[in-house]
């Protein structure tokens, strides 16, 4: 982090990123400001990038997507072009809701959801196997959710 926030600037971060759509004058309330300075802040942080998005986080259970799969891929080849090719087709896929590049035996992790194990099944075979450089693909069924959390482990300094 950089030296231009503070101790209530993480106040504030850590109060959005639990519920970004509270009152102002709550969060202000919370880490000991007015509202209008408090506001001040918020518009700041998010002028400098410390606030990249603000959404509202679906639950997927509810909406349908029961399964959720972690897949590693292998590329064939390791030039650049072949990673900015895989990488570029990969943002077609909703089902993938992130994509990591990584280092070891596998090149991409991915997480992966879908309706039922079918559906997978079919975008794995339809889609996934298909991306440009594919040589390698493990998948592994998550069974159940321990933690998942958006939220940064902030910490006063």
């Amino acid at each position: 982090m950089r030296d231009a926030i503070d101790e209530i600037d993480i106040s504030i971060l850590a109060a959005l990123q639990v519920d970004s759509a509270r009152p102002v004058t709550e969060i202000a309330a919370e880490v000991g400001l007015s509202q209008a300075p408090c506001w001040r802040r918020i518009q700041r942080l998010r002028e400098e990038g410390y606030i990249r998005a603000e959404v509202a986080l679906l639950d997927r259970r509810k909406l349908g997507f029961a399964t959720q799969f972690f897949a590693q891929v292998r590329l064939a080849a390791h030039a650049r072009a072949n990673l900015a090719e895989f990488e570029k087709a990969i943002l077609a896929h909703p089902e993938v809701m992130e994509c990591y590049a990584t280092i070891g035996t596998m090149d991409f992790l991915l997480r992966i959801v879908t309706r039922d194990v079918e559906h997978y099944e079919d975008f794995l075979m339809r889609a996934l196997s298909q991306l440009p450089g594919v040589q390698e693909i493990q998948s592994t069924l998550a069974l159940s959710e321990v933690k998942s959390t958006t939220a940064l482990p902030l910490t006063k300094r």
